[in-house]
């Protein structure tokens, strides 16, 4: 699968949102590939409503429907069209502690979760909370252009083996740096099932092209 934040950058916000969106839906259904998108709260339903696509939220909050103003709500996230959500990403840093909370809350609420990882501590201890999926990202390679799979093939590599060993019903994934079509096959042929990706495609001038390479080789 490829996991596409539009993050707030400004080429994934309100209409360019939408029409993003519509890309993903289009390269999914011609080449039979898994893309989830991750736009932010206030595209969520304009795309749900419009566009037949996989869509988490960037974020939920472990809270209960009440006095939360400026908060993150999972049911709100889940009515607007949402069937999962990222957690922890290394923009939006949580406690251990607060991560367990938010994959309870999500799971109570229907969502699939998708925890983001920095190291092999961290995944040991979010590990017992059993998200659906926990991707690798090293933060100092987000945004650079120098994929994780092929600046640092080993920890990845090592990642998918601890995970593995622990627990093998947890889908592993992988970010950071992530560019091009050789990137997501480098990330598959080190074990993982997918990618996480932004800017590359995000603020790409041909979005398209871009994720259409990486599209194909995820075969």
């Amino acid at each position: 699968m490829i996991v596409v934040n539009f993050k707030s950058y400004l080429e994934g916000t309100g209409e360019n949102a939408l029409k993003l969106a519509r890309i993903c839906k289009k390269l999914s259904e011609k080449y039979n590939a898994e893309i989830v998108i991750a736009p932010q709260d206030a595209d969520i339903f304009r795309i749900s409503s419009r566009v037949r696509i996989q869509i988490f939220a960037q974020s939920i909050e472990p809270i209960e429907p009440g006095a939360h103003t400026g908060h993150e709500l999972a049911l709100a996230a889940k009515d607007a069209g949402a069937v999962g959500t990222l957690i922890n990403h290394s923009e939006n840093r949580l406690s251990v502690k607060d991560i367990g909370k938010t994959v309870e809350i999500a799971r109570k609420n229907g969502l699939k979760t998708l925890v983001c990882i920095p190291d092999e501590k961290i995944l040991r201890e979010v590990v017992e909370f059993k998200p659906d999926f926990i991707a690798y990202e090293v933060p100092e390679l987000i945004g650079t252009g120098r994929a994780v799979s092929e600046v640092m093939p080993d920890s990845v590599r090592t990642f998918v083996k601890t995970l593995s060993d622990i627990d093998p019903n947890i889908i592993p994934l992988c970010g950071a740096g992530i560019s091009d079509g050789k990137d997501v096959k480098a990330a598959l042929e080190l074990g993982t099932k997918g990618v996480l990706v932004a800017s590359a495609v995000v603020q790409s001038k041909n979005p398209e092209k871009v994720l259409k390479d990486m599209v194909v080789n995820l075969r």
